[in-house]
């Protein structure tokens, strides 16, 4: 398995190894869950799915990224979500940052693609300090890219 690190935090990839370590978090996340599920039937999804980032020093889950599902003709779509008390303290933006850079450095991805409410600052702005360049709005939503 690996394990990315940042100057805060360590992002771990969600395993059917690591779940039962994590059962309080994930208990009610069902995306979580669903992934687990696939990664059973297709272990090659391990890393393209759901990663818990965890206070380096304290180890608790501050929240979940990932990606949903492995590139399909090498673009992969992220995603986010942080305990409120984590938020606004520039976890996400360095989470995500280094979870990009390891899935550039796989090879497999050439863009990183995402979506958020329109009305979602939070989100907004991280995909903007990421680099990530507004590329669409339907419906009340946000379409993002970042390439390699």
């Amino acid at each position: 398995m690996f394990i990315v690190t940042t100057e805060r935090l360590t992002l771990l990839p969600i395993s059917t190894l690591n779940a039962n370590d994590f059962q309080t978090y994930i208990q009610d996340k069902k995306h979580i869950g669903r992934y687990i599920e696939q990664l059973k039937l297709d272990p090659t999804l391990l890393g393209w799915g759901v990663w818990l980032v965890t206070d380096t020093t304290t180890r608790e889950v501050l929240g979940d990224i990932g990606f949903k599902g492995t590139p399909t003709g090498g673009i992969a779509e992220v995603g986010y979500g942080f305990n409120p008390s984590a938020r606004n303290q520039g976890y996400a933006t360095e989470s995500v940052r280094a979870l990009l850079d390891w899935a550039f450095s796989t090879g497999q991805a050439a863009a990183i693609v995402a979506e958020c409410l329109a009305d979602n600052h939070a989100s907004i702005n991280v995909l903007k300090k990421l680099g990530m360049k507004q590329t669409d709005e339907q419906d009340g939503m946000l379409y993002w890219t970042l390439s390699a």
